[in-house]
């Protein structure tokens, strides 16, 4: 394993930005960023040994400013969508950031992708951490953050997030980046298999906001409980697939609570490249990249619509809302503490 750093230009307000990048002996490395504890690039081997960088993004800083559609991005302090923006916690109503329509998504200004953190690094990992003032977002409690990447020789990406507040908090971080099995630049992920071990999805009105109903997927294209080919459904007169312009659902896993296990694996059949993903959390936004409108992406490729997919792992959108949900409050002086790892097999 090795670690090695460089620099990676400077932001508007004159922060120089480091890229830390890890390889292992199998040929596969992660680069990250201290801007953002953004994923920037993830060179993965194919059926040939052929290394490629299986994830959407940009050659410089600016790209990262902007990054409208959250490419490679840490999410904080709650990913996902939180209806009318806004929650109740302990007696008092927080207002939240109105970003997207009149609902809150992935937290508000400023957005965990796009500040700068602390890095501390091994030869195998690299820890970002940051303090998140009280009230920062509309959020209450100054949180302690810590997100770890770490590359392994069984070529997993692990993702550990360690956070502590002083104040009781919501806290539900994730993962944004989009991954293309064939190449960054390899066109739509259509064509990609996927097998999702869940037996629901979490229904949404109009504007992608769960109500508290989880859907059977039985007889429905939401079901990938066995392999099936991404593009076969996601066009098909389905009114959740209708709204969301495809698939952006939060998916709700089969699995043990709080266990790390499985749930998911994609696959590609021209590149033999296979991504396992494992959580311990209870749901997983599966999106595939309906919104991704125009984007200069690495090397002057272009990324448009279905380019890019991501696999969210997450307590459910809006389930401080909604009381049948598992709740993604954080006591006061509790650790939260979750993993995620993008395995590739």
């Amino acid at each position: 394993m090795s670690m090695t750093t460089e620099a990676f230009g400077t932001t508007k307000k004159g922060e120089k930005v480091t890229k830390y990048t890890i390889t292992n002996s199998k040929g596969m490395s992660v680069s990250a960023l201290d801007f953002g504890a953004i994923i920037s690039n993830l060179y993965v081997p194919d059926k040939e040994g052929k290394a490629e960088d299986i994830v959407l993004g940009f050659d410089d800083v600016a790209g990262y400013e902007v990054n409208g559609c959250f490419f490679g991005a840490f999410i904080g302090r709650h990913g996902n969508r939180i209806g009318d923006a806004k929650f109740e916690l302990n007696g008092t109503t927080y207002e939240l950031e109105k970003n997207d329509g009149k609902n809150n998504l992935h937290g508000g200004t400023p957005g965990y992708h796009k500040v700068m953190y602390q890095a501390e690094t091994t030869d195998d990992s690299v820890t970002f951490t940051r303090i998140s003032p009280d009230m920062e977002q509309g959020y209450p409690g100054t949180l302690d953050i810590s997100v770890t990447y770490t590359l392994t020789e069984e070529n997993e990406l692990k993702i550990d997030y360690k956070m502590k507040s002083d104040k009781d908090t919501i806290c539900n971080p994730t993962n944004h980046t989009y991954f293309n099995l064939k190449g960054h630049n390899g066109g739509t992920i259509t064509d990609h298999n996927l097998v999702l071990k869940a037996n629901g999805f979490t229904e949404t009105s109009d504007d992608l906001i769960p109500n508290g109903t989880i859907v059977d997927v039985t007889d429905t294209p939401m079901d990938f409980r066995s392999r099936k080919v991404i593009g076969k459904d996601i066009d098909k007169d389905y009114t959740p697939l209708n709204v969301a312009g495809g698939y952006d659902h939060n998916f709700v896993l089969d699995k043990e609570d709080g266990k790390l296990e499985k749930v998911a694996e994609v696959s590609e059949d021209t590149t033999g490249r296979v991504m396992e993903i494992y959580t311990d959390l209870p749901g997983m936004q599966f999106y595939s990249g309906n919104f991704i409108v125009k984007e200069e992406g690495k090397g002057g490729s272009e990324y448009t619509k279905r380019t890019g997919m991501c696999f969210e792992t997450q307590y459910f959108p809006n389930s401080m809302n909604i009381p049948e949900f598992k709740s993604c409050v954080l006591k006061a002086g509790d650790e939260f503490h979750s993993t995620t790892i993008y395995k590739f097999v």
